[in-house]
C-alpha cells in the first residue's frame, strides 16, 4: 500500500477515456497525505502558443510535451519531499517517456498503472462524458498498439473494464505496491 511513510510515485495512464483522472482523484482522497498532479492541467498553463501533444508543428508539441514533463516531475519531487505521495495523470504512451520521468525522480520509487479497460470501454465512457470535458481523439487503435508494445512490461496493466471507479482506486490502494513498481 503506498503511504505517507513511503512518498512515492504513482503514475496512472491510460487511453483517453481510461478513468484516469477520476481514479487518480479517488486514490489521492485515500491516502492520508497526497498530491494530484494532472499533466492535462500542467499542459494547459501554457496560454499563448500553446500545442497539443499531437499537434503541429510536431517539434513544438514534443517540446511541449517535454516541458510539462519536466513540471509534472519537480512538482512530484517537491511534494514528495514535503511527505506527500504524488499522484501523476497523465498520458504516457511510450518507454521514452517512462524513462524520462523515472531519470527526473531518481530517489522515489515509480509506480506505474495502466489503466486498460479496452478500446471500446474507453470511447463509451469519453462518449459520457460532458461535452466541455470530451476529447476528439480517433487514434485509439494505433495509441492501445504503441503503448502495449512499447509499455507492455512496465508496471502493472489494470483491466478495469468491469470496475466502478470506486473499486478501481481500491484496488490501486491494495495492490500497486507489489504490481507496478518501475524502478
Amino acid at each position: 500500500m503506498v503511504s505517507a511513510e513511503t512518498p512515492d510515485c504513482l503514475i496512472v495512464t491510460g487511453m483517453p477515456g481510461a478513468g484516469k483522472s477520476t481514479v487518480t482523484r479517488l486514490v489521492a482522497e485515500r491516502l492520508p497525505r497526497s498530491a494530484r498532479l494532472d499533466g492535462d492541467f500542467i499542459s494547459s498553463l501554457v496560454v499563448s502558443g500553446r500545442v497539443w501533444a499531437l499537434g503541429e508543428p510536431a517539434d513544438e508539441a514534443a517540446r511541449q510535451v517535454e516541458l510539462c514533463n519536466r513540471n509534472l516531475c519537480m512538482l512530484a519531487n517537491n511534494f514528495s519531499d514535503a511527505g506527500f505521495t504524488p499522484v501523476i495523470d497523465w498520458v504516457i504512451p511510450d518507454r521514452e517517456q517512462l524513462d524520462f520521468f523515472a531519470s527526473l525522480l531518481p530517489s522515489r520509487q515509480v509506480l506505474f498503472v495502466v489503466l486498460a479497460p479496452g478500446i471500446e470501454a474507453c470511447r463509451y465512457r469519453n462518449a459520457l462524458r460532458d461535452p466541455r470535458e470530451r476529447f476528439d481523439f480517433d487514434g485509439y487503435e494505433d495509441l492501445d498498439v504503441g503503448m502495449k508494445r512499447e509499455l507492455g512490461d512496465a508496471g502493472w496493466w489494470f483491466d478495469t473494464a468491469a470496475l466502478t471507479p470506486e473499486e478501481t482506486a481500491d484496488g490501486i490502494i491494495r495492490e500497486v505496491w507489489h504490481r507496478a513498481l518501475v524502478n
